[in-house]
């Protein structure tokens, strides 16, 4: 699928999934790790190294190493709506500034990609591909896309729509 040329303001439908369909989610942890990460890489500021705060394995906090000040955030993207499922994810994203979205979405599958790599003792690649994305171009769609990825969960994408709005074009 070609991707379409990112444009400030608006929205598209990203998803991406686990090479060879593997689960990238496998624990509770890392379900949080990643709505985490949504919120740390969605800055224009490089992301703080995030072995000083959390301990892969424990995903505990290292209260030592936490900043007490931080630079005023300038967001890369709006995060419209999301859903994780264990071996894929759904976002609606709205770009804010030139390139958001392909930034963003760098510092997503990389940084989630070494704290998985590192928690699971692996290397290489956790995504299959690069992420998929569909601009939402009419009402209908944009109206009809988030019933779609948070009924994601239920349906496992099955349904008669799913070739609608994750194809459409």
């Amino acid at each position: 699928m070609k991707k379409p040329q990112f444009i400030e303001n608006e929205i598209y439908h990203i998803y991406n999934r686990g090479v060879e369909k593997r689960n990238i989610f496998t624990e509770d942890k890392d379900y949080f790790r990643f709505v985490h990460d949504l919120f740390e890489f969605n800055d224009e500021n490089p992301a703080s190294n995030m072995t000083y705060y959390f301990n892969p394995k424990s995903m505990e906090v290292q209260p030592p190493y936490l900043k007490k000040e931080k630079n005023p955030r300038k967001l890369l993207v709006e995060i419209l709506v999301f859903c994780l499922m264990p071996n894929h994810f759904h976002l609606l994203l709205r770009q804010k500034q030139k390139n958001g979205i392909v930034k963003f979405m760098q510092k997503l599958g990389t940084g989630y990609t070494m704290y998985f790599n590192k928690k699971n003792e692996r290397v290489g690649g956790l995504f299959q591909e690069r992420f998929k994305a569909v601009v939402v171009k009419d009402e209908e769609h944009f109206i009809h896309l988030p019933f779609y990825i948070h009924t994601n969960p239920i349906y496992g994408g099955s349904t008669s729509i799913t070739n609608i709005l994750c194809a459409k074009e």
